[in-house]
């Protein structure tokens, strides 16, 4: 998976992640067992987008995995999540970056093109991955490779923290940034199965920095112990958490509330409660 360094898309600071690798992984995900955080995803913007009212005629999603985003959507241009990504200025008024934030080395510079395509009171949705996803295989890897070799190597990335997108949309120049997040749950009967499901969805280790040595059988089985050990259910299946992601942004537009100065009052906030003001000691 996927972590995030904050910049300039047009940074020179090293890369997190290996596109050609990632390219690599994405081309052998499969339909049906590899798209079901896409379609958690994309019955959640459905719904958030049935709650407004405003109608979106000029719709892009940006997004390493085509199908199921065009299937969902099949008036929207689809655009891969390149590092520049090819969208024209103000020819929006709905981008949805959809399921590929989390991989990006410059989050901050993708949201920032999105925010140039955007028309005033446009949109920008985005669903991706967060910092909770795969804790339980993040942990069971990295004290198995401690035992086994001395020393853990970069194999699930760490992800964006829910107030830190909150941040990145607010230095992107959007207007009522909005971040929330749920988990998704899922079961598998061994750690393989898990794996399986992960090359299944394109959304194995494409680190930069991952190790190229051969991961070995002794270090897997104990990586399995210590995932039974910690987090193992009682029919025996593993669990495995996915945090999903949304955050929202609007193009700033001079129909958008703007907050009172302060001290712009006309109303004490007790008066307003009909409670009792109450001083507090000095």
């Amino acid at each position: 998976m996927a972590g995030f360094i904050y910049g300039s898309f047009m940074s020179k600071a090293p890369l997190l992640i290996d596109r050609s690798s990632l390219a690599r992984r994405r081309s052998r995900s499969k339909a049906g067992r590899g798209y079901f955080l896409h379609q958690e995803a994309i019955s959640d913007l459905q719904d958030r987008l049935q709650m407004i009212t405003k109608p979106f005629t000029d719709i892009t999603i940006v997004t390493g995995h085509p199908a199921p985003w065009a299937e969902a959507f099949p008036t929207a241009r689809i655009s891969p999540d390149d590092e520049v990504l090819n969208l024209l200025p103000n020819s929006n008024d709905l981008v949805i970056h959809a399921m590929s934030l989390h991989w990006a080395n410059d989050p901050l510079g993708q949201m920032i093109q999105c925010r140039r395509a955007l028309r005033p009171d446009g949109l920008f949705l985005a669903s991706l991955l967060g910092g909770k996803t795969l804790n339980e295989l993040r942990i069971a890897l990295a004290e198995a490779e401690t035992i086994i070799r001395g020393g853990v190597s970069p194999r699930v990335l760490p992800m964006a923290d829910i107030r830190d997108l909150g941040a990145l949309l607010s230095r992107a120049g959007f207007n009522l940034p909005v971040a929330d997040s749920h988990k998704v749950h899922a079961t598998y009967l061994n750690l393989n199965d898990l794996m399986h499901d992960l090359r299944s969805m394109g959304e194995t280790n494409a680190q930069s920095a991952r190790s190229r040595q051969f991961t070995p059988h002794r270090m897997l089985q104990k990586a399995e112990e210590i995932y039974r050990d910690r987090f193992g259910l009682p029919d025996g299946r593993l669990p495995a958490t996915y945090e999903q992601i949304c955050v929202t942004g609007w193009v700033p537009d001079e129909s958008h509330p703007e907050p009172l100065r302060p001290g712009s009052a006309k109303m004490r906030l007790a008066e307003a409660l009909n409670v009792p003001e109450v001083p507090l000691n000095d």
